[in-house]
């Protein structure tokens, strides 16, 4: 019964991966076999997390978010919850021996986004870290499953993708994370007066990290480096995109990469992956 009630939580996690991200989908189905849950399971938690503080305007996020705070911490330390995401993250978390430091910054990062509207240097990189880096580095956990010399060897290039991803990200919502919450994540930028030289600016930010990121990349193990590798290759695809893309287009509409591009970039990284030609 335990083994049913485990599986099925798990289960959960990725049909909520599913429901919520193609790109994310089809970079996990890339890894092999026996990481795919674990990887749902963070995704779950991560994405529950977030979809307190951005979509649940009708109801008291604060309350919310400190009710689903609790509901971790028990989950953690009795290594059981009646809540299929926090169960499925717990079991993974317990498994790899995850910090729980990562997770401290990760729910201080969502809290942020209850009052925070604009972000000084310091707090935007503390957001990064904690919304973003983090969840890189629950990833590498997994990813390296035990062997702590490799995680700390790949824990800087795994922070930078993170962040690239979360940059990424930044540009793309400009419009709706304003228009919807308020939100202008960038410091020192100016939604209504958002320039070349600004977006020019945030992009060669990005391009170093994703630099960074590719490097260790290379370096993971082989059964987790083409999931990465895709998940890298869709990110770079939707950056170039934007970098594309004049500023006052980005504040007017989402830029995203069409349903049968990403069908390609799954074929071509496949094909690379067994010929170990990432």
């Amino acid at each position: 019964m335990h083994d049913l009630f485990t599986r099925t939580n798990l289960e959960c996690s990725r049909v909520i991966t599913q429901n919520y991200s193609t790109s994310f989908t089809l970079g996990i189905k890339t890894l092999h076999k026996h990481l795919r849950l674990p990887i749902y399971a963070i995704y779950g938690f991560v994405r529950y997390a977030d979809e307190i503080v951005d979509t649940f305007h009708d109801h008291d996020k604060r309350v919310l978010l400190e009710r689903f705070k609790k509901d971790t911490y028990l989950a953690l330390d009795e290594k059981i919850s009646l809540n299929p995401v926090l169960h499925s993250f717990q079991l993974i978390v317990n498994q790899y021996n995850i910090d729980r430091g990562l997770i401290d910054a990760f729910l201080k990062s969502m809290e942020m986004d209850l009052t925070k509207e604009t972000y000084s240097i310091s707090q935007y990189q503390e957001y990064i870290y904690g919304s973003a880096e983090v969840v890189g580095l629950m990833c590498l956990y997994v990813f390296c499953d035990g062997d702590q010399k490799q995680y700390e060897s790949l824990k800087e290039p795994a922070k930078r993708l993170g962040a690239a991803f979360q940059k990424v990200n930044f540009l793309r919502d400009i419009k709706s994370d304003f228009d919807e919450r308020g939100r202008v994540y960038f410091p020192k930028v100016d939604f209504n007066a958002f320039t070349e030289e600004d977006k020019i600016k945030i992009e060669d930010d990005i391009q170093s990290d994703f630099e960074v990121a590719l490097e260790g990349i290379r370096r993971l193990p082989s059964s987790s480096r083409g999931g990465v590798y895709l998940a890298y290759v869709y990110y770079t695809k939707l950056f170039e995109k934007i970098k594309h893309t004049p500023p006052r287009r980005i504040l007017q509409e989402r830029i995203r990469v069409p349903d049968v591009i990403k069908l390609l970039l799954l074929t071509k990284t496949l094909v690379l992956s067994r010929l170990n030609a990432l």
